[in-house]
């Protein structure tokens, strides 16, 4: 394999090291989660000229060397998203999507159902500003879930089959549970249930709405989902 390659991704994250380098947390098209430097990004006069910042979709050739951190050569501007950054709400939930990516997928295997996911949430995010609701961030984080391959069973009991009386959730049976099944788990309302289906099932852009009390319930189970089979806690979703 070539020590140089070139890759589009997101910039999920980046830290300050040294005088004036950066160290990126980056989901990348081709490589999945790769960690890089970016040498002298902090200097006035830096070649990167700023395209570097979190939230940025960039097209890059890196260097891949001994160190466990690739090094950056060069950097171009796909999207910068700048709508993200002159409205709180819209930065807040962009913010809450590139960390669930960075929490939940850590493997350099290529995923693109979860790069495109990424990609649309921060389009979508950065054009459309009344899409920064917890419905939406909601239906993102569940999308992602099944792009990780731990997407919830919704359309019948997850430990027997039952298809009728589905009331309840429970994560360490992998979803939804009939009365019969429903040891260990929590009541989940017919809206909430509604929700779940109808978020997994539709276009990231056409999310369903519901009630404070479907959403928290939603929220738990996406959450629990994500403990219990991915060993990931992620902060619920605030209204």
């Amino acid at each position: 394999m070539p020590p140089t390659f070139r890759t589009e991704a997101v910039v999920l994250r980046s830290i300050r090291y040294g005088e004036a380098d950066r160290v990126l947390h980056l989901y990348s098209r081709e490589r999945g989660r790769i960690g890089a430097i970016a040498k002298g990004v902090r200097r006035v006069k830096s070649r990167f000229g700023g395209r570097l910042e979190p939230l940025f979709r960039v097209d890059l050739i890196v260097h891949e060397g001994r160190s466990e951190l690739v090094t950056v050569t060069s950097a171009e501007t796909v999207d910068p998203h700048a709508g993200l950054r002159e409205r709180r709400d819209s930065l807040e939930r962009a913010t809450q999507a590139c960390d669930a990516v960075l929490r939940l997928l850590d493997s350099q295997e290529p995923n693109p159902a979860a790069y495109n996911l990424l990609c649309h949430e921060l389009q979508l995010l950065d054009r459309r500003p009344e899409a920064a609701t917890r419905s939406q961030a909601l239906a993102f984080r569940l999308k992602l879930l099944l792009a990780a391959g731990f997407a919830p069973e919704l359309g019948a009991c997850a430990s027997c089959g039952e298809r009728e009386h589905l009331g309840a959730f429970s994560a360490s049976a992998g979803g939804v549970v009939c009365p019969g099944c429903e040891a260990g788990s929590f009541a989940l309302d017919e809206e909430a249930h509604s929700f779940l289906v109808h978020a997994l099932g539709r276009q990231l852009a056409d999310f369903p709405t519901a009630s404070d009390r479907a959403l928290g319930q939603a929220d738990r189970a996406i959450a629990e989902t994500l403990e219990h089979h991915a060993h990931v806690r992620l902060r619920r979703v605030a209204a």
